[in-house]
């Protein structure tokens, strides 16, 4: 396993993370998984308060209890579940914020988060005073760094003009290249660690069968699939190869892969085990498909 440093921070994490959104089974069974991913060197486990209205972090907390310092952790914030329970409202303020971090460190079973995300963004929240809430949060040693969890390219600038965030989370793959345009190269000059989701493009760079996908067509779709498979070849399965397209790029610190069984926990495994691409490698992926650009939020 490798780990590299999350941007500008002292904290190491490892190249393939565990994404636990999934979990569905007992406290049981998501221990298990989880302690197992921690044996085959994944370090950085990521939650949010959201996930199952907060039952999420609780399960994380209790899996980890009294192993807080052999684990990375970090959970989101941003989503506020309404009193009647039917859904959740956006509430990037600073009051809130610092409200729900003593919910989440509650659940966690922690006195501290490595990693404290905002759960989305849009150009006309009150920016500077959610990275206030933050910077607070950072001084009050409740928090090691922070970052949000945004696609949006004028958020994202925002927050690199503004903060001294640690991180971005943000969907790429082969079939969604859209931070390539900029936002990959905007990151890796600021040192701002990039957290990448959905490398598998719902399963469908892992063998699923194709459908239509943000812009591309069903046809497109199974021509990058194809792509994958001519690369991965015999030395590696179309997962290991779709994820380390993702690692490829210097930018990207991690890959968080959503785990929600054993046999995805057996595939993040051999993927945190694969070889590197090699450039050609790479640029046969790149010229099978067309790359896409963001669209909106520009």
């Amino acid at each position: 396993m490798k780990y590299k440093l999350l941007g500008k921070s002292e904290i190491k994490v490892s190249e393939v993370s565990f994404g636990c959104m999934s979990l569905q089974g007992s406290q049981q069974e998501s221990t298990q998984m989880l302690h197992r991913a921690l044996d085959h060197g994944i370090t950085y486990f990521d939650t949010a308060d959201l996930y199952d209205k907060g039952r999420n972090e609780e399960t994380v907390g209790k899996a980890f209890q009294g192993m807080r310092d052999k684990v990375i952790i970090g959970t989101k914030v941003g989503n506020q579940w309404r009193p009647d329970g039917s859904g959740w409202d956006w509430n990037p303020r600073k009051a809130y914020i610092l409200q729900a971090v003593e919910t989440s460190l509650k659940r966690l079973q922690t006195d501290y988060l490595d990693l404290y995300q905002l759960h989305g963004g849009t150009i006309d929240d009150p920016i500077d005073e959610t990275i206030e809430a933050f910077e607070l949060l950072k001084q009050q040693g409740k928090i090691r760094c922070y970052g949000i969890s945004s696609i949006r390219p004028n958020v994202i600038r925002e927050y690199v003009q503004r903060s001294s965030m640690s991180s971005v989370m943000l969907q790429y793959s082969l079939l969604d290249r859209r931070p390539e345009e900029e936002v990959l190269q905007l990151l890796q000059e600021h040192q701002i660690g990039v957290l990448a989701r959905g490398s598998l493009a719902q399963g469908l760079l892992a063998g699923k069968s194709a459908k239509s996908y943000l812009s591309y067509t069903l046809e497109e779709v199974q021509q990058a699939a194809d792509a994958v498979q001519a690369v991965a070849g015999a030395s590696r399965t179309m997962a290991e190869t779709a994820v380390q397209y993702v690692l490829h790029h210097a930018a990207v610190t991690s890959a968080v892969l959503g785990i929600r069984t054993g046999a995805q926990l057996d595939q993040l495994i051999e993927v945190a085990q694969a070889p590197a691409l090699k450039a050609e490698e790479v640029e046969a992926l790149q010229t099978a498909l067309k790359a896409n650009k963001y669209e909106a939020h520009r």
